[in-house]
């Protein structure tokens, strides 16, 4: 039987480079993002294959769009053994006091709430579904633990991606639902792409810090995915060796 998999943000960066890397292993991938035409050019870059990949263009802050995106799988695959819950975004490195509400909000409502949201028919799709059970992968950051100066909202959602990762993986034991989050730490995309001109550190100054090429988050991501579904991967974390990270603050 194939296994399926979803992948949101799959659009760019770690989104992109874990989809074709689950694509090449053997997955049914569905491409989740809001814009369709990166969806399609990373279906492009997975190459032919059997099973195709699906670019499916949704919000994922938008409650409608991510059931009628479930639905699709639904209609489609019939199950779900995958949820790569990958989608992000940051806030400006501003002071926390100069942050508007709105700046807030998006953050939370992409990192926090949409994770939710797909969590949420993941489950249900997953203890429907015969066999029963999967997995969903949380992409959470090594901000989860150790902030960067100046990122309250990221940060904040990456400290409650953690709480909501532990809470799938308990509600999800009885249903034979694992849940795990992988940690990243300066993978090689464009959200990352100014750290090649420098990074604010905590005693104020800038430096410029070394970067990991998304293939190998992407490694890990597959190896995730793959496990049966009697182990699990609680944490882990992939990170640049150089970046100044031990001993941070």
């Amino acid at each position: 039987m194939t296994r399926v998999a979803l992948v949101t943000g799959a659009g760019s960066g770690v989104g992109r480079a874990s989809a074709v890397a689950l694509h090449r292993a053997g997955f049914a991938v569905v491409l989740a993002g809001r814009r369709r035409d990166e969806l399609l050019r990373t279906s492009r870059m997975a190459g032919a294959g059997n099973p195709p990949m699906l670019p499916v263009a949704a919000d994922i802050t938008d409650a409608g769009q991510v059931t009628a995106l479930f639905d699709t799988i639904r209609q489609l695959h019939g199950r779900l053994d995958v949820l790569f819950n990958n989608a992000g975004r940051g806030a400006p490195a501003i002071p926390m006091e100069d942050l508007t509400l709105e700046q807030w909000q998006a953050v939370v409502s992409v990192n926090l709430t949409g994770a939710f949201l797909c969590a949420q028919q993941a489950i249900r799709l997953m203890k429907a579904q015969t066999p029963r059970g999967g997995r969903i992968i949380n992409n959470g950051s090594i901000s989860a633990y150790t902030p960067r100066p100046l990122s309250a909202p990221y940060t904040a959602t990456k400290h409650a991606m953690t709480g909501l990762t532990k809470s799938i993986a308990l509600d999800g034991r009885p249903f034979d639902i694992a849940c795990g989050q992988i940690d990243i730490g300066n993978a090689a995309t464009e959200m990352t792409e100014r750290m090649t001109q420098g990074v604010l550190q905590p005693d104020g100054s800038l430096k410029q810090e070394a970067r990991i090429d998304a293939r190998h988050v992407a490694d890990a991501v597959v190896y995730m995915a793959s496990l049966p579904l009697d182990a699990n991967v609680a944490t882990l974390t992939v990170m640049a060796t150089q970046m100044p990270f031990a001993g941070r603050g």
